[in-house]
């Protein structure tokens, strides 16, 4: 599950059971990356904030089955099979098309992104790979590059944080010894702006 203790659902008390309770999947479960974060509830508030704005907000313009395509994206690059397999699940279950899932999928770990994806949508793939790659070596004309093929500022905003957030994402998963075993992959909440409704769907 995990390479450090973690506190289980039936134990939890205080804080962290009013953020399993908050937080948690059909039948009691909590996913192996929040019970990472057990020994420390705020840092799980903190992760599970930052991850319903960045995917599931309202305000997003950005189709959610993209936003989680970039996040697949970001972690194979990482080579963090958990969030390959949790966020390939829920792309593919937004999409409700299989085969077409299997083909971004194929374009993503080939990074061939003409195999499913159209010219905007590969700048955007261009830019994640990038700073997830080599950050540092981002300048001016890579922002210019994606305005060039119509991405608007604020969508660029979405694309750097889903790009940044996966990155902390894959860092906690691979550093703590994250696992899949007895998570339900694919799970997300519902979108909306209320910070308290992690309703799954």
């Amino acid at each position: 599950m995990t390479w450090i203790e973690t506190i289980a659902y039936d134990d939890a008390e205080g804080k962290l059971r009013k953020l399993y309770e908050r937080f948690k999947g059909p039948d009691d479960n909590v996913d192996n990356i929040m019970l990472a974060h057990s020994l420390r509830p705020h840092t799980l508030e903190g992760h599970m904030g930052l991850y319903k704005v960045v995917l599931h907000h309202p305000g997003n313009t950005i189709d959610a089955w993209f936003l989680e395509a970039m996040g697949v994206l970001t972690s194979l690059l990482n080579r963090c099979e958990y969030c390959v397999e949790h966020h390939y699940a829920g792309m593919t279950r937004l999409l409700g098309d299989g085969e077409r899932a299997a083909s971004i999928r194929r374009a993503l770990e080939a990074e061939d992104w003409d195999q499913a994806f159209e010219r905007r949508e590969a700048a955007a793939l261009d830019y994640v790979r990038r700073l997830t790659r080599e950050p540092a070596a981002l300048g001016r004309g890579d922002i210019e590059a994606l305005k060039k093929v119509g991405w608007t500022d604020g969508e660029i905003l979405e694309i750097n944080q889903v790009t940044a957030y996966f990155n902390y994402g894959n860092r906690t998963v691979l550093g703590l010894g994250v696992d899949t075993a007895g998570d339900i992959l694919g799970l997300s909440p519902s979108s909306g702006d209320d910070p308290d409704s992690w309703r799954h769907r």
